[in-house]
């Protein structure tokens, strides 16, 4: 059996402030406490932010591949726990105009430098700005899994839509996983994901997965405020319970394709097949 296999999922939101980032983060922490390997990559080129949820000051940034040619292994900065291996992250900068949106000359550029240092990890996570850029539209097409983080609020769920239909209609992608964040309850996470998951049957011809959710929990800005995953600060919470569970469907995940003797393809080429 193939053991040497790296999963690659994108986190992606319509609009900004639905704590995709501090997801991502936490999915990731998840993992790697479950004993993978786990290379977060901030692909949000115009503003990062996993280095605030952090505490960290990077030297370099992905931003420098592009600009200055550099290796990305010489980017990693290690973010597990302290004595721990094998949960790094590749950092960006902030309001860096010049790399803000990539074309797929730049994507591939990436996606080559990237790939021989993401075979080396279980899995590789790239938190995506939010929106439709070309930027992030290119970084969700590269991923084997595309994770679309929503709220219970409307305006969420148009733009997760939107997100969802133009990445269909450029790209050919039908297959998205949903995560509810920041809902009442089970439920309300569930008939979240009922309402868009009709819409996109309706209307796109396609029913995406859903993923799971994550209560509302002040453990969340707490932890935020420590600038430190909050699975770390309070594991016990409701947010960080839900976290695990879908971090275990991510595992579950990765545990078939082994299975099946999937092929390693980290990032694959994001080239559109049709206009919009």
């Amino acid at each position: 059996m193939n053991t040497n296999l790296t999963v690659s999922f994108s986190v992606l939101s319509g609009k900004g402030g639905v704590g995709k980032s501090n997801l991502a983060l936490n999915l990731c922490y998840g993992l790697h406490q479950m004993g993978h390997t786990v290379l977060l990559v901030d692909s949000d080129l115009g503003l990062a932010n996993l280095d605030v949820l952090l505490g960290i000051s990077p030297g370099n940034d992905l931003q420098d591949i592009f600009m200055e040619n550099r290796d990305p292994a010489d980017i990693l900065i290690s973010i597990g726990p302290a004595g721990s291996e094998g949960f790094d992250l590749l950092p960006a900068n902030s309001g860096v105009t010049a790399v803000i949106d990539l074309d797929q000359e730049a994507h591939a550029l990436l996606r080559e430098k990237l790939n021989p240092l993401a075979e080396r990890y279980d899995f590789l996570a790239l938190d995506i700005g939010a929106g439709i850029s070309p930027s992030a539209l290119g970084f969700g097409a590269m991923t084997a899994l595309r994770l679309v983080v929503v709220t219970p609020e409307p305006t969420s769920l148009t733009d997760s839509y939107a997100l969802m239909k133009v990445l269909s209609t450029t790209y050919g992608i039908d297959d998205f996983s949903i995560l509810v964040n920041q809902a009442d309850s089970p439920a309300e996470a569930k008939r979240t994901y009922a309402r868009l998951s009709a819409v996109c049957q309706r209307f796109l011809g396609f029913t995406p997965e859903y993923l799971g959710g994550i209560r509302l929990d002040g453990a969340v800005p707490e932890a935020v405020r420590k600038q430190r995953p909050f699975l770390q600060v309070n594991p016990k919470s409701p947010a960080a319970l839900d976290c695990m569970q879908i971090a275990a469907s991510l595992h579950t995940t990765r545990g078939t394709l082994l299975a099946n003797e999937a092929v390693s393809v980290p990032l694959r080429a994001s080239i559109p097949s049709r206009k919009e």
